[in-house]
């Protein structure tokens, strides 16, 4: 049976409510308190945030329609592995305390001088560059599900193409460029450090990933030994 989010209907629901969902948890995690609604590089990040989330749902909706459907499911799924399950949930509580930190550093605590208007104008970039990267690995990968998973029904396969030729994991680099650019926008420079915690367990999630692919999915361990990076060219 197909799933309900298959109707046209339900999706374009689905897809409107997945478009306004992180933008207004953004706003609400940097404007309550201690933040104020007068923050404009909230706003604009906010902005951008929303314009991003849409055009991405919009792109999927044209020409990944079966992905986005995979996208909309719960992010904890069956026959996902108990540790990436529990990493799924480590990571969410992880970004959104990093995004939650900044504006606690910025009214409040103060614990580094904040960064000057060239780091925060790369972070802005790097905001930017994170979500077009995150765009751009769905435009290329239709098995770019949320959860660790064997795509057999699916007819998985191994996709080495667009940044998939550059990172074998390109939606993590974009997550993690959000994660840096995010604080220095804002003008916290600790919270450049705070965005360490996901990063490392976005690292942790390739390493499982990683095992879990070499096992599942044919020609991983060719692609792999092809695209050596993982997250940063010429890092890891």
């Amino acid at each position: 049976m197909a799933p309900a989010t298959s109707s046209p209907l339900g999706l374009a629901a689905r897809a409107t409510l997945g478009a306004l969902l992180q933008p207004a948890l953004l706003a609400v995690f940097l404007l309550y308190p201690p933040g104020t609604l007068a923050w404009r590089a909230a706003w604009v990040l906010v902005a951008v945030s929303f314009v991003a989330a849409s055009a991405s749902m919009l792109a999927l909706a044209r020409t990944q329609r079966a992905l986005l459907i995979e996208r909309l499911r719960p992010p904890l799924q069956r026959g996902q592995p108990g540790a990436d399950k529990i990493l799924v949930l480590s990571f969410a509580a992880a970004f959104f305390g990093a995004i939650r930190f900044v504006p606690y550093d910025v009214f409040m605590l103060h614990w580094l001088p904040p960064p000057g208007p060239v780091a925060a104008g790369l972070g802005l970039a790097l905001v930017s560059a994170g979500w077009g990267l995150v765009a751009a690995a769905m435009h290329a990968n239709a098995f770019a599900v949320p959860a660790v998973k064997a795509q057999r029904e699916r007819g998985q396969r191994v996709v080495d193409r667009g940044p998939y030729a550059v990172v074998r994991h390109p939606m993590y680099a974009g997550a993690a460029a959000l994660l840096v650019g995010t604080p220095l926008w804002l003008g916290s420079t600790a919270g450049v450090l705070v965005a360490l915690v996901p990063i490392a367990l976005l690292a942790l999630r390739i390493a499982l990933e990683e095992r879990f692919l070499r096992r599942e999915l044919p020609g991983y361990e060719a692609y792999a030994a092809r695209v050596r990076a993982r997250l940063v060219p010429g890092v890891w």
